[in-house]
């Protein structure tokens, strides 16, 4: 195995918002650019991690408008939601807007049959030529796309390519490409699984710590297609504090994300409610958990120090905070 179409090492980019919580278009494309300089080879852009639910379409488009320009990677949109005749019409925009291929969740909340999940999936492959990679997480939707709906779809519909796997379960994962057609690519969801799937053929990462540790998660997984196995366990090691800090339940992504990028003086601005802004001394950790992750002690021993304990969680506020326009320290 090796990379796949789109890369070994995608982001799921965090959306910037200023300082009143407006989109922050000129901010997204100083961040697009900033990672694929640092890693990234590829961009989800307007997912999970870029706060999809609370973006309007016109938002989304002009995201992947201004993304697309930007960079010269693939940009992969999130452009589908639990609405199937909405997930057509915003694939359509998305494919207008110049994105190279389409990122679509399993419609949420409304947990609809296997039966349904097969249409809806068609239905949004339909509605463009472009490729299409299938979004498994059923701790956030409340439905698993069944292996036998994913081997179907894969058979069948020749525009869908992959499936981002946030499923917990590389056993059913491996199941899944044993059986899946040539060319089929699986990419890891979950960034602490990344090593475990890359053993069962997964083709990479749509990775969220990668927004303060991509080069080192492009090292892992290059080691590990290079067949040296134990440097990317070793590199893997370094990386488990990133794993942990990425979200948590008083700090769920993208909150950590956004912080971190805070601390870089990168633009990021707070979350939208309902997720809410950060809580106070967030950013100070961020720059803890890089610090420990730069370390070339805990590089040459393949680990790092246990994290400290997290910030106590401060009071919401009604206002998205401090934008990308106060600067941070540099890790």
């Amino acid at each position: 195995m090796g990379p796949g179409r789109f890369g070994a090492v995608l982001t799921a980019m965090v959306t910037p918002f200023d300082d009143g919580g407006g989109l922050d278009v000129d901010g997204a494309v100083t961040l697009a650019r900033w990672l694929v300089q640092h890693g990234s080879e590829g961009l989800v852009v307007a997912g999970t991690t870029g706060e999809s639910p609370v973006l309007s379409d016109d938002e989304k488009v002009a995201l992947w408008e201004a993304v697309v320009g930007a960079v010269t990677v693939p940009v992969i949109a999130g452009s589908t939601s639990n609405d199937t005749a909405h997930s057509v019409a915003l694939t359509a925009r998305a494919a207008e807007a110049g994105v190279a291929g389409i990122l679509a969740v399993t419609p949420y909340y409304s947990r609809p049959s296997q039966a349904g999940l097969d249409a809806h999936f068609r239905a949004v492959a339909a509605a463009t030529s472009l490729p299409v990679v299938i979004y498994d997480i059923p701790v956030r939707t409340g439905r698993k796309v069944a292996h036998e709906t994913l081997i179907a779809l894969a058979r069948d519909v020749l525009t869908i390519v992959g499936v981002k796997d946030a499923t917990g379960s590389p056993a059913e994962s491996a199941r899944l490409m044993a059986e899946a057609p040539p060319g089929f690519d699986l990419y890891s969801g979950d960034d602490a699984l990344t090593v475990p799937l890359l053993s069962v053929g997964a083709a990479g990462v749509i990775s969220v710590a990668s927004h303060w540790a991509g080069e080192e998660i492009a090292e892992m997984v290059a080691s590990f297609f290079k067949g040296d196995v134990d440097r990317a366990r070793r590199i893997n090691a370094r990386l488990m504090e990133s794993w942990r800090f990425e979200s948590g339940d008083l700090t769920p992504n993208p909150i950590p994300s956004k912080a971190m990028m805070r601390a870089l003086g990168l633009p990021a601005g707070q979350c939208r409610l309902p997720v809410g802004p950060a809580p106070e001394g967030l950013e100070e950790r961020a720059l803890e958990v890089l610090g420990r992750l730069r370390d070339p002690d805990a590089e040459a021993a393949g680990s790092i120090p246990a994290p400290a304990p997290a910030p106590a969680p401060a009071h919401a506020h009604a206002t998205a905070g401090t934008g990308h326009h106060q600067q941070g320290l540099l890790g």
